[in-house]
């Protein structure tokens, strides 16, 4: 299927004037805006870490069933001056870097950490993605240049299950390893984990969550993925032919209660939608005249029943957009580029509790996560 240049225009403009007639305050933009959920940052959320701990990039935030925030961050992204007391000598009293995996009550208090290089198991390069599934087991990829494997640990951080390894990279045809992957989510209802996959690899890929055996993978359109570089396009929006295969990165996927099945093409600046054997069902736009790094950066479904909505971490335009699920139409918008709380600077990814309170984490220089409360 080709995306007519003509429709890409279109959109653009269309998805443009929204944008503009918007601002950078979040007002509502579309007709459903009256009853799409609205948020208020809570700049005392989280609470102060111990120890003289800072947290480096927020690469990966999730909610477990117990409604638990845990949080994948990079120690290793912390400036010299970051992790003072690191220094041999120190270089004063602040900082220590944090564990990667962070776990923390819906208060903000922090209730447990784990994670690094260990015995039976081969910790990402670049920590990337984090996952707690219904059963409680905590999923960590990792988009360093030589990762190819996915991480199952019990809440404790006792290693479960390794797919994949670490190792020079492949392709879209290997099928015991992964390329850099970016995100992964369990499908409970059939116990499949779904791989953005990712960074190296452009495709979807699906495991058995208990014994990492494969089960199916897709490209773009429910294609064959190539492994064929797309060319640069960083001062371009995407062009027909990059639009045929997803961009890299994949960035997240993500499962609907109906079995829709959601994929982030970063790159390309759009969401696919899928059904779960992986055949395409349609595809939507979202601020198509971005270049650079993209604007499709992470997804969450919202949490009424009908799952109505789709907040979406726009990280180069630094907001939160909440689209209209069946349409892909902008309905409301929160936050702005900067630094002040309920403000972002590449915000990358997101999460949601089950009161419908959203959770999003930065990376690059923004090294934080915030808690934004359903009012």
């Amino acid at each position: 299927m080709l995306l007519p240049s003509a429709r890409v225009l279109a959109l653009a403009a269309c998805v443009s004037t929204v944008v503009v007639a918007a601002g950078c305050v979040g007002p509502a933009l579309g007709p459903d805006a009256g009853t799409a959920p609205a948020f208020q940052v809570d700049p005392s959320w989280p609470q102060p870490l111990p120890n003289r701990w800072i947290l480096g990039q927020v690469s990966g935030v999730a909610v477990g069933p117990d409604d638990h925030v845990w949080v994948l961050q990079r120690p290793r992204s912390l400036t010299e001056d970051e992790a003072g007391a690191a220094q041999n000598p120190p270089h004063g009293e602040c900082c220590l870097p944090a564990p990667p995996v962070l776990e923390f009550a819906p208060d903000g208090r922090l209730l447990r950490s784990w994670g690094g290089p260990g015995a039976g198991y081969e910790w990402p390069g670049n920590e990337h993605g984090i996952h707690v599934d219904a059963k409680g087991f905590v999923w960590v990829t990792g988009n360093g240049d030589n990762d190819g494997q996915i991480l199952k640990f019990s809440p404790d951080g006792r290693l479960v299950l390794q797919i994949g390894k670490t190792g020079a990279q492949t392709g879209n045809a290997d099928l015991t390893r992964l390329g850099r992957a970016a995100s992964v989510e369990v499908d409970a209802a059939a116990n499949e984990l779904y791989v953005a996959d990712g960074y190296h690899n452009r495709r979807v890929i699906v495991f058995d969550a208990d014994t990492g055996a494969y089960k199916r993978h897709w490209g773009a359109y429910g294609r064959a993925p190539v492994d064929a570089r797309p060319e640069s396009r960083r001062n371009a929006p995407p062009t027909e032919q990059q639009l045929q295969q997803f961009g890299t990165p994949v960035h997240c996927v993500r499962v609907a209660r109906d079995g829709l099945v959601y994929v982030c093409d970063r790159l390309n600046n759009r969401v696919q939608v899928f059904r779960k054997d992986g055949s395409f069902v349609r595809e939507f736009m979202v601020e198509p005249r971005t270049t650079s790094n993209g604007s499709v950066w992470d997804i969450v479904l919202s949490r009424d029943p009908a799952q109505r909505w789709l907040h979406l971490a726009d990280g180069r335009n630094n907001r939160v957009l909440t689209l209209a699920r069946d349409s892909g139409q902008v309905v409301r918008t929160l936050g702005r580029p900067g630094r002040y709380a309920g403000e972002f600077h590449w915000v990358h990814d997101l999460a949601i509790d089950s009161q419908g309170n959203l959770y999003a984490g930065e990376v690059d220089t923004g090294k934080r996560v915030q808690k934004f409360a359903r009012r």
